[in-house]
């Protein structure tokens, strides 16, 4: 199989660093955008431009593109009562509208590909409905309808999935996860006992853009140590 071309959103801390390392790992060319190059400072094999998807001119592609992976996310966990409609906006902002701008920069470069694909995220409580996350559930709600609606205008050519990863120990959950009292109770509240690694979504993203998954399009997996569904 030739080599892949990957383009990872967000690929310098958490699950979107974890998956460059586990793309590069199985020998794809990979570029990555994200504000901050982060611990991709020093890897020469990582093509990094330094961008916000919000608001800056994005760069060119690759001329063909095999995969896309948007990992730009947020957690804002806030009684609903205190919610303003300026943190909705930025929700929907990160999670939906730069996963759009995106896409449509890409569509032509993935279009070029034999067999491209598209991973997008989303969390768990879209399906779960858990208190204090309804910002943040709102505009993951999007992704998802985002995931099938393109699912469905890209086929048969671009397929296209999303993961809704429960909890997962990143930077961007560290103060959930700051004592050991909080890692008790956030294991505690999943079947298998346990929160989710960074390297457990990232090997899922990869096998979404392998060709182990070219019969998969328009779904959303669930990895969330069973709270969705148990």
């Amino acid at each position: 199989m030739a080599q892949q071309n990957i383009l990872v959103v967000g690929g310098s801390t958490g699950i979107g660093l974890a998956t460059v390392r586990e793309l590069l790992r199985q020998g794809a060319r990979v570029t990555v955008w994200s504000r901050h190059a982060g611990e991709l400072a020093g890897e020469q094999e990582v093509a990094h431009w330094a961008v916000d998807v919000l608001t800056d001119e994005l760069p060119a592609p690759p001329p063909v593109l095999d995969g896309l992976i948007y990992c730009p996310g947020s957690i804002n966990l806030k009684p609903f009562k205190s919610l303003k409609p300026a943190q909705f906006q930025a929700d929907f902002d990160l999670n939906v509208l730069g996963a759009v701008r995106c896409l449509q920069a890409v569509e032509g470069a993935l279009k070029k590909s034999p067999h491209p694909a598209v991973v997008l995220f989303s969390t768990v409580a879209v399906q779960r409905g858990m208190a204090f996350h309804a910002s943040i559930a709102a505009a993951k709600g999007a992704v998802e309808g985002l995931t099938r609606s393109l699912a469905a205008e890209w086929a048969p050519l671009v397929r296209v999935n999303a993961i809704a990863p429960s909890l997962t120990a990143t930077p961007l959950a560290e103060r959930l996860l700051s004592s050991e009292d909080k890692q008790k109770a956030a294991a505690d509240r999943h079947p298998l006992k346990r929160y989710g690694s960074a390297e457990e979504i990232a090997s899922m993203a990869a096998f979404l853009l392998s060709p182990a998954a070219a019969f998969m399009t328009g779904q959303v997996i669930g990895m969330d140590g069973g709270l969705s569904a148990v």
